[in-house]
């Protein structure tokens, strides 16, 4: 069932899908424009059809400068301001007003519209909706269907089978397969510059090793095991955890070790962590 209370997909806030959906939406509403000629664009400028094309491009292309702004916002936040499905629909929403805006103060104050101005901002709205909702879906669409191949992928992979029987692959950051431990042994990983420490345990001894690779990747890649993203410099295995505690600055996973050790968990990923104990 489709809950707007569920976070967006993490596909959604990529930089690369952020560049393609801003391209696609471009592109289209370039098509759009000069097909449909909504805006009254085409009695914007007494000029041939092909000046008509560039002229138009350039004040679209300008247009779509809203969404390449909000975007670079929602990409920049993403770590602090999690947004659940309504609140992304919300903030298209407000990509359709104020992009709506634009056209209705550019056709206004620059061509001198004589319609009065509430009436043409609701035309503007209406006629941008229909510019960036279709490529918005379409794209959204796309991005699923990737993702959900992907994941196909990695279950027909004999190194999944092998994290079905309990390893934890560990790929560098160039996608080679660096090293496994059973998921039974793996106490956490910790972020150093470009490298990560795999700390396990050997013969029942706390020991490490390390790997050229960043937290980020790696939790792309352990998206199907018991490791969760705790801090930003942390990535603990959810099965060795005993305790979680609440302290004046903050909460606290405890691990089942003979000497005592404790990771922090920061904000951003309070809600990752509790989700995933409230499976277990």
């Amino acid at each position: 069932m489709f809950n707007l209370q569920n976070h967006i997909p993490a596909y959604l806030l990529e930089k690369g899908n952020i560049i393609k959906l801003i391209l696609f939406t471009a592109a289209f509403a370039l098509v759009f424009i000069n097909v449909y000629a909504p805006f009254g664009v085409n009695v914007w400028f007494n000029v041939t059809r092909w000046t008509l094309l560039l002229y138009s491009s350039i004040i679209i292309l300008t247009g779509v400068l809203v969404i390449v702004i909000s975007r670079i916002i929602m990409y920049k936040t993403r770590r602090i301001i999690r947004l659940k499905i309504w609140q992304y629909l919300v903030w298209v929403m407000a990509e359709v007003f104020f992009m709506g805006l634009f056209y209705t103060l550019y056709q206004k104050y620059i061509l001198d519209d004589s319609i009065f101005f509430p009436d043409l901002l609701v035309i503007s709205v209406q006629n941008t909706a229909l510019v960036i909702l279709l490529p918005y879906s379409v794209t959204w669409l796309y991005f699923s269907w990737i993702e959900n191949k992907r994941k196909l992928e990695q279950i027909k992979d004999p190194q999944n089978y092998e994290t079905a029987r309990g390893m934890i692959h560990f790929n560098d950051e160039r996608g080679t397969l660096r090293f496994s431990v059973k998921a039974d042994h793996l106490i956490y990983l910790e972020a150093a510059d470009n490298y990560i420490y795999i700390n396990y345990l050997d013969n029942g001894r706390p020991v490490r090793r390390m790997l050229r690779n960043n937290l980020k990747r790696l939790g792309e890649e352990l998206t199907n095991t018991p490791v969760v993203r705790c801090h930003r410099s942390y990535m603990v295995n959810s099965s060795m955890v005993k305790l979680i505690r609440r302290e004046k600055d903050g909460l606290w996973l405890e691990l089942d070790l003979p000497e005592v050790l404790s990771l922090p968990v920061s904000k951003t990923f309070v809600n990752d962590v509790m989700t995933v104990f409230a499976k277990e």
